[in-house]
């Protein structure tokens, strides 16, 4: 039976994937390793959780070089005799996973958001047509290359009997230089974590009204998202409050919509929350036919009656 290698550069993502595979495991027997390359913090966090993990530590693998990671990953999967390998469907994993199923001469799927064996099979889960369904697709090449989407699994909890081994590859230096790494100015707000979320769509008319949508989040315990237009045109809010195919899947338990007319590309990343609220002037907006509760109103007149009350 093929086995599965996981790997990510981000620990959070790392434990999700092993938990995907361990689900995979348990279903078909099929035997699980980690890899983590110059991260000795998430070695030793995978094998906490029961991983056997290869830990790859080489100067001349360049994060900032996705060619080079991907020539050093299929060589540990080859290793290892993995056929199936998991990344995470962020950014960089994206890449990642295209340059690797090139590479190795695998079939590639990303944004996959649930696995399923049937009869030996490896079902994949994931949106398509710009998230405007979901379907069930199968890799059928013996390779498989699968870049899960962020929270789409629990991470794995701390289990006994984890291990930790060096691994060795043989990759020419990279052609690029790192000269530093710096963090991404902007909000470190995590709104795929949060259990609430008001977000904020086009439908706001004012930038004034910004605090007292804040005033309403804090009431609830919430954190602020909002829709593409909000923070990549209005540039009122950082593009870590992005709700949708361009930002964040996320799954809260409430969701209070204030003004989105709900195109797909925002509701593909809503549209699994617990419970939605949808509070807009049109009536006819597609963001209402989704919600559990609607208000059609005036949000000049909603917001400053919404803080009033929550206070």
């Amino acid at each position: 039976m093929a086995g599965i290698l996981v790997y990510s550069n981000k620990s959070t993502l790392a434990l999700e994937l092993l938990n995907a595979a361990a689900g995979l495991a348990q279903t078909d027997s099929r035997r699980v390793k980690a890899l983590s390359i110059n991260n000795n913090g998430q070695a030793a966090q995978l094998a906490a959780r029961g991983a056997e993990v290869l830990a790859l530590e080489d100067p001349a693998l360049n994060p900032a070089d996705p060619a080079v990671m991907a020539r050093a990953i299929g060589q540990v999967a080859a290793q290892v005799e993995a056929r199936i390998i998991l990344l995470s469907s962020d950014r960089r994993g994206k890449e990642l996973a295209g340059r690797l199923a090139q590479i190795w001469g695998a079939g590639c799927l990303t944004d996959v958001k649930s696995l399923k064996s049937e009869n030996g099979a490896l079902l994949c889960i994931r949106n398509v047509l710009g998230g405007a369904t979901v379907a069930t697709q199968q890799i059928v090449s013996d390779r498989q290359v699968i870049a899960i989407s962020p929270g789409a699994f629990a991470a794995a909890g701390e289990r006994t009997g984890g291990t930790v081994r060096p691994a060795v590859v043989e990759v020419k230096p990279s052609a690029l230089k790192l000269l530093e790494v710096r963090e991404k100015a902007g909000d470190s707000v995590d709104i795929e974590a949060a259990d609430i979320l008001v977000v904020v769509g086009q439908g706001v008319e004012n930038r004034q009204d910004l605090p007292l949508i804040q005033e309403i989040a804090k009431a609830l315990g919430a954190e602020v998202a909002c829709s593409k237009p909000v923070a990549s045109d209005k540039k009122w809010l950082g593009e870590e409050r992005i709700v949708g195919l361009s930002g964040k899947i996320c799954k809260p338990q409430l969701a209070v919509i204030l003004g989105v007319s709900g195109q797909v590309q925002f509701t593909v990343g809503i549209r699994e929350a617990g419970t939605i609220v949808s509070i807009n002037s049109d009536e006819k907006a597609f963001m209402n036919s989704m919600a559990d509760y609607v208000l059609v109103a005036d949000l000049k007149d909603i917001i400053p009656e919404l803080a009033k009350q929550l206070a």
